[in-house]
């Protein structure tokens, strides 16, 4: 069975999809400070949290004791933020897939860390498929090699950010605005909002990281 690992952190909620359509079976939850109870708000018991819990407040403290099977609870001062030491952890838990939630919107310090968080080495070279989604946005990070895109209805938008002084040789098959060889430096915008034309398209390059980031007008 398939082993999703779905960590909501402590964004906006104005930000976080509806969590009914990522629920199913071999799923867990995993809620991070405020996210534990975003998590109980939509119904949702958290499997484990992990966090200062230094936003919730004394009643909501007590649910999120009464609804959680198990806590992480750690100290404010310390060297990583609560997200990134969940989503250590999830990582030893081998899963098929990580979706994170909560983790954009609000102050853009958390926005950028928790998307750099994508590219850490340690966790741009595991075998899991790291994604940060909201009501908006469906963000991953991609090391050099060929991967297929299927079109995602209501994401119509497909954007490849260079986080490397430069991405090379990078096709783009499928798309509005095709490529073919092309060779990306870290800053320009060539590849920004473009879109696929048929149900299915594939992007490859050769050297440097990529951030892929789908996404619609609201």
């Amino acid at each position: 069975m398939e082993k999703i690992i779905n960590i909501v952190a402590g964004g906006p909620a104005s930000y976080i999809p509806n969590l009914s359509l990522y629920t199913g079976e071999g799923n867990i939850w995993v809620g991070v400070d405020y996210g534990v109870y975003h998590l109980i708000k939509n119904g949702i018991n958290p499997d484990f949290a992990f966090g200062d819990f230094d936003s919730v407040s004394d009643e909501e403290w007590e649910k999120i004791k009464e609804k959680t099977v198990k806590i992480m609870e750690y100290i404010p001062e310390k060297d990583e933020t609560d997200l990134e030491l969940a989503l250590q952890w999830a990582i030893t838990k081998k899963p098929q897939k990580i979706n994170i939630f909560g983790a954009t919107g609000g102050r853009a310090d958390h926005y950028f860390a928790n998307a750099f968080l994508l590219i850490r080495e340690d966790i741009l070279h595991t075998n899991c498929e790291i994604e940060l989604i909201d009501c908006q946005n469906r963000i991953t990070a991609h090391l050099p090699g060929t991967y297929s895109l299927q079109k995602i209805n209501d994401l119509k938008y497909i954007s490849f950010i260079p986080l490397t002084s430069e991405i090379k040789n990078i096709n783009l098959i499928g798309f509005k605005y095709p490529l073919k060889n092309k060779n990306v430096k870290q800053g320009t915008t060539l590849c920004i909002s473009n879109e696929l034309l048929e149900d299915s398209g594939t992007f490859s390059f050769h050297s440097g990281i990529l951030l892929m980031v789908r996404s619609k007008d609201i």
